[in-house]
């Protein structure tokens, strides 16, 4: 293991309006990024490319996407122009073999579980980034041994970043700004800090089979938020520490916990 290994972080992104807002979660993530080594470049796992099979973008200059509706104007005018690395998109497709991986050269882009933390996190939009999908086909031992097979990266200067919510359920969003969380969604992320660290068979792992929680189907009716955090927890090497350097539960049910590897 290099001594200058890459932290591998998830964050919970919430809100696309945190792109717009200046809040103690979006001075956070600023905050990460100024501690930690700067990458040469960042492979991202956004819970809003959640398709059927493998992909990683792979143009020079990949587009923002704004994907998502209903919000003011100036979130819309936002554009996150960092470059792409068809290089490193090579390098997934190799390191991920035998597992399919599309070379996605137009049609996807930057999402906003991607741009929306990395806007706050490096402004200049200056470090290569790429994006891995999320295989909606997969079960969630996959994904989290697929985060194993991306550490290897870490090795390289390139920091992994997972964007989700470890509580997800827009359904039971408490609109009010200084609603308190659901009980249930504070055991459910409760249960995901006293999990984060395993050394047992990945199929044993509470949080690869974090549906059997009691309040896990609540949480996360649908599993594309959840999953990010599986790819980072998977990069862990078994030694090195594991932090939770930001938490929080807004609008009753969005987690925005974070987690780093390293």
């Amino acid at each position: 293991m290099s001594s200058m290994r890459m932290p591998a972080l998830f964050l919970g992104h919430g809100s696309p309006m945190n792109a717009l807002e200046d809040n103690r979660y979006t001075r956070a993530w600023r905050g990460l990024a100024e501690s930690l080594p700067r990458p040469r470049a960042i492979v991202v796992i956004s819970a809003h490319w959640y398709i059927r099979g493998t992909g990683v973008t792979a143009m020079a200059a990949p587009k923002t996407l704004h994907d998502f509706s209903g919000f003011p104007q100036a979130l819309y005018d936002m554009h996150y122009p960092a470059p792409g690395s068809p290089e490193l998109a090579q390098r997934l497709v190799e390191l991920l073999s035998p597992v399919p991986v599309t070379q996605d050269k137009e049609a996807w882009g930057f999402d906003h579980g991607t741009w929306g933390v990395l806007s706050k996190m490096y402004p200049d939009a200056d470090i290569p980034v790429v994006q891995l999908s999320i295989d909606s086909t997969r079960p969630a031992a996959w994904h989290f041994d697929i985060g194993r097979r991306l550490a290897a990266l870490r090795d390289e200067g390139i920091m992994l970043l997972a964007s989700g919510n470890a509580v997800h359920n827009l359904r039971t969003v408490r609109w009010q700004g200084d609603a308190a969380p659901w009980p249930w969604a504070v055991s459910f992320n409760d249960f995901v800090k006293s999990n984060l660290i395993w050394r047992g068979p990945t199929a044993q792992h509470p949080l690869v089979n974090y549906l059997s929680h009691e309040s896990g189907s609540l949480s996360h009716p649908t599993p594309e938020h959840f999953l990010p955090l599986l790819y980072i927890i998977g990069a862990w090497d078994g030694e090195e520490p594991v932090t939770v350097p930001l938490d929080g539960i807004v609008l009753g049910s969005l987690s925005m916990l974070s987690v780093q590897v390293g």
